[in-house]
């Protein structure tokens, strides 16, 4: 009985409340099998599901009743107006320079910080936490806070914009690249240090040459996203495409909207396949 006991106590709890079943084998032996989770786990969800659209009032028949204004709407977006396209230039150019501008320095100023970042190079424990705090606000602020912060501070306009895409990049980067640094062999900078180097000669010539072209993949995938992200940063302000699609939509504008998002969507199809293809080549 003790054994039994004990054995009980330590099999998980859905087995101690759901008791396996005992089948007998052609040879006359039982075994246990434990019964399936699967009906408490689509339980739990469903559960989850009802409480999550209680509690954000969503309604179904709403999305049926409205269903015919979403058709109509797509039927505009998706007969752009052509005559706009002459409108959208210049705000796209805007677009493209905050996202190059705000990413090259940002991928250039996380690199000594994320140098600093890394574990197996600062074994200053309070420090290396700091720094960590640091990229955590950092990358805790969405793009459009910062923005809007910018946009208090430096005034409406590309520069604002500018200055939030180089924060927002300056924190993915330098996460990603610290994270990369402590995956390196670590023997060849630590000779270099043994035989009278310093930090930052054994990192350049040890450790930047292993992680040159994980560095520039991060900043060609952080470009990408840059773009997509600038083009709504003129809702607060921030200058480029985002003006003109809060434009187009207090306008009720949707031939006008569908000509902005067709060319947004070229200019990222483009800039994505270049990436891409010189990501390729750097892996």
């Amino acid at each position: 009985m003790k054994k039994n006991a004990s054995f009980e106590q330590r099999m998980p709890l859905f087995d101690r409340i759901f008791k396996p079943q005992l089948i007998t084998l052609d040879n006359g032996h039982t075994v246990m099998k434990p019964r399936s989770r699967t009906p408490l786990i689509a339980a739990i969800v469903v559960a989850a599901l009802l409480v999550a659209m209680h509690v954000t009032n969503f309604d179904l028949a709403i999305i049926f009743r409205r269903a015919n204004q979403l058709t109509k709407i797509l039927s505009q977006i998706f007969r752009p107006n052509p005559s706009f396209f002459s409108s959208v230039i210049n705000p796209l150019w805007d677009t493209i320079k905050m996202s190059v501008m705000g990413s090259v320095i940002g991928s250039l100023l996380a690199l000594p910080f994320s140098v600093a970042a890394s574990s197996n190079i600062n074994k200053n424990g309070p420090l290396l936490a700091l720094l960590r705090l640091i990229l955590s606000i950092v990358r805790t602020l969405p793009t459009l806070v910062i923005a809007s912060i910018c946009a208090l501070i430096f005034g409406l306009g590309t520069f604002a914009g500018t200055i939030a895409i180089t924060i927002f990049t300056f924190g993915i980067v330098s996460k990603m690249l610290y994270e990369s640094i402590e995956t390196v062999d670590m023997g060849a900078f630590e000779a270099l240090e043994s035989a009278g180097a310093n930090k930052f000669q054994a990192f350049w010539s040890a450790v930047f040459p292993q992680i040159l072209p994980t560095y520039l993949s991060h900043c060609l995938y952080s470009f990408e996203i840059n773009v997509r992200a600038a083009s709504i940063l003129g809702y607060v302000g921030a200058g480029g495409l985002g003006i003109l699609i809060d434009e187009r939509i207090g306008w009720r504008d949707y031939n006008g909207l569908g000509t902005v998002l067709l060319t947004l969507f070229i200019a990222v199809f483009i800039i994505e396949n270049i990436s891409q293809f010189l990501r390729s080549k750097l892996s």
